[in-house]
């Protein structure tokens, strides 16, 4: 009996063992990637020398975790001879190997995200036909994982789209209306199949005209300069453009700055269609239930004798960079930053919830698309008697003299930042929680708005009113009465004096339901807090009365993890 309860237990402790045994994690995959194609100008080129094109191949990294083995890539370049003759690029000789057949590199490390593997420089080889090609194929090995090929097709000649640079006046006024001239030639050895025309402007600049054959999205992608705020209108101009040929766009594109217009951008580029850049699928949504219907088409038409056209099939750019231009554009107006005051009343030992911020009064809009920098900073001083205990994201805690200080709660006074892009007529509030801890009459602090200096803040060069750049921030505080119980609590912090640039003004408006649309302020510091859970396997011995009967378990690893 004792026996048959001692094997029991022995079958319970397997499947216990079987439970707790983690699943040993496949071999991660890690995905090459390089172009889909690449052309080549041919042998020797224009200038009397081989013309370079470069190619890079990239690694993919999608896991959270660094892969910490060796891992060796390759690229057998046989399939080359005669077509293309290969060098790495500068400064790329440290970790890769060249040789008459293949390239070899060596990592001893793969970070997470996008990295790059190789850059090489291809020329069409000394004799090689305009149509050649051969496959350029990265792969990789390593110890615990798995690689997914790249593969380019590499090709000598192709079209080659050269876009010419439009005559626009930099600066205007809001209501200035241009035109947009589109010219571009086919400077390559193989003639296009329809060209895409794509026009990018940002949110001061409007493209009045509308055809049938343009489509219109908008990219309101967060956080990112040179998307933010821009609008995409693609045009498919049909028909077939020969090498040797000037071409330009018959029909009227007039440009016409916004009432809010400011500091704007705009992009202009013609790609062979199919080879424009692609849209994400939000952004091709949006086309499509935007595509215009005015009844005519956007046409280019020939400028130039027509050249002698070879028959071949789409080949890729043979020098994409010239398809496209930029232009900046800086229009006289203004921006009116406003500081929202704000006054609150409280009993101590209350927490009350406060939108510090401002607003933009326009008419303009602000945008650092190039440099990413923030527009404007608020410089908030908090009334004396108060503490902070929600910081809004966004926002950072210092001391009453500006300077830095690692404790972001319970701070004297704080600067909240911005991104990138200030809308006209937009409203930034945030959200603050705040502590009443005792009285203080007619506690005042402030809060004001402008660009960042060391010390705290400054007025905008385009901000035409610097008067309203301040206001105050009240806390009307009143006692709570005796505890019902005695406490030992005290003050959790000194009472701050506002210092600085941030001084109040008696004009300040009222007003607690500010929300902000620019800024994602929508909570303080993440709470903390701690748990533990333990887990304990013992390991278990039986014995059988007499019979010595000694089990063991032991559990076989596999994989890596």
């Amino acid at each position: 009996m004792r026996k048959r309860i001692s094997l029991l237990a022995a079958g319970a402790l397997v499947a216990l063992g079987a439970a707790i045994t983690p699943a040993h994690a496949a071999d991660p995959v890690f995905t090459l990637a390089g172009p889909a194609g690449i052309g080549l100008r041919p042998h020797p080129g224009q200038s009397g020398e081989p013309h370079t094109t470069s190619v890079e191949f990239r690694i993919v990294n999608d896991s959270t975790k660094t892969f910490d083995r060796p891992s060796t890539f390759t690229i057998d370049l046989r399939a080359l001879k005669g077509v293309a003759d290969v060098a790495l690029a500068k400064g790329r000789d440290a970790d890769c190997k060249l040789a008459a057949e293949a390239v070899t590199c060596t990592r001893w490390g793969l970070w997470t995200g996008e990295s790059s593997v190789v850059k090489l420089d291809l020329s069409a080889a000394e004799g090689s036909k305009v149509g050649a090609t051969a496959d350029l194929t990265l792969t990789g090995t390593a110890e615990g994982a798995t690689f997914e090929a790249a593969t380019t097709k590499v090709r000598v000649g192709g079209p080659d789209l050269v876009l010419e640079r439009a005559r626009l006046k930099a600066e205007q006024k809001p209501g200035d209306r241009q035109n947009l001239s589109i010219i571009f030639a086919n400077e390559g050895t193989d003639p296009v199949d329809g060209v895409v025309l794509e026009m990018r402007t940002t949110h001061g600049i409007d493209l009045l005209e509308q055809y049938d054959n343009c489509s219109s999205s908008e990219d309101s992608t967060a956080g990112r300069p040179w998307n933010q705020g821009w609008s995409t209108v693609r045009c498919l101009l049909e028909g077939e453009y020969e090498p040797g040929a000037l071409y330009g766009v018959d029909g009227p594109l007039t440009l016409k700055a916004a009432p809010h217009a400011f500091m704007d951008g705009l992009t202009y580029a013609v790609y062979a269609a199919g080879d424009q850049p692609k849209q994400p699928k939000e952004q091709r949504q949006a086309a499509k239930n935007r595509a215009f219907a005015a009844g005519h088409k956007l046409a280019a038409a020939k400028q130039a004798p027509k050249a002698t056209a070879r028959s071949a099939p789409q080949a890729t750019d043979l020098d994409p960079r010239n398809n496209i231009q930029e232009f900046d554009f800086a229009t006289r107006n203004t921006a009116d930053l406003v500081a929202t005051g704000l006054s609150l009343k409280g009993k101590v030992g209350e927490t009350v919830d406060a939108a510090l911020g401002f607003r933009n009064d326009g008419p303009a809009w602000v945008a650092h698309l190039r440099s990413d920098e923030a527009v404007a900073r608020t410089d908030i001083v908090i009334p004396a008697g108060a503490r902070v205990t929600r910081v809004p994201a966004g926002c950072k805690g210092v001391n009453a003299d500006g300077t830095h200080r690692e404790q972001a709660l319970g701070a004297p006074r704080y600067f909240c930042s911005t991104g990138h892009v200030v809308g006209e007529k937009e409203t930034f509030a945030y959200p603050f929680q705040l502590k009443i801890e005792k009285v203080v009459v007619d506690a005042k602090g402030s809060i004001t708005v402008g660009r960042w200096t060391p010390e705290g803040t400054t007025g905008q060069r385009w901000d035409p009113n610097r008067t309203n750049d301040t206001a105050a921030f009240v806390i009307n505080a009143k006692d709570g009465g005796p505890a019902p119980t005695p406490t030992t609590s005290t003050s959790a912090s000194p009472t701050p004096a506002p210092t600085g640039s941030a001084t109040p003004t008696a004009t300040a408006t009222p007003s607690a339901s500010a929300t902000g649309t620019g800024v994602t302020a929508g909570g303080g510091l993440a709470s903390t807090g701690s748990s533990a859970q333990v887990v304990a396997l013992g390991g278990a011995v039986l014995l059988a009365v007499g019979g010595g009967l000694f089990l063991a378990f032991r559990r076989k690893a596999g994989g890596h993890a």
